[in-house]
């Protein structure tokens, strides 16, 4: 008979044998003078006590004066890390030179570019290659 088969009351009347037999064993184990013989508990003595949970883990919590000087903290070294990069990308300029103006063309490149886009589109027409 396999121990899959029996029923709830069996496997705790056999729980209760082995606990017996193994009170048993320590006590002879304490007349003759050995250690005690301790025995893995079986599957019925692991049902029938349960484990002892531990506590959940507690989650750390943060005070509202704590956040404040870590933001504070971090705005400091951002602006610290700005103001260096603002210091070694600017180059120094002369105060009454104009900086040009980006994405605009002077009259004559646009000329210049027109009259090669008229000359590039007429030769494909006619089927001439450049």
């Amino acid at each position: 008979m396999s121990i899959t088969n029996l029923t709830s009351q069996q496997l705790r009347q056999a729980a209760e044998l082995k606990d017996k037999i193994s009170a048993l064993e320590n006590q002879l184990s304490q007349l003759v003078g050995a250690a005690p013989v301790v025995k893995a508990a079986t599957a019925a003595t692991a049902a029938k006590v349960s484990p002892v949970q531990a506590p959940p883990k507690k989650k750390g919590t943060m005070s509202a004066a704590g956040k404040a000087r870590i933001i504070a903290a971090q705005k400091a070294r951002w602006a610290k890390i700005r103001a260096a990069k603002a210091a070694v990308a600017k180059p120094a300029t002369k105060p009454d030179s104009k900086p040009a103006a980006k994405g605009k063309m002077t009259a004559a490149t646009k000329a210049a570019l027109s009259a090669r886009l008229k000359a590039y589109w007429a030769a494909k027409k006619s089927g001439a290659k450049k």
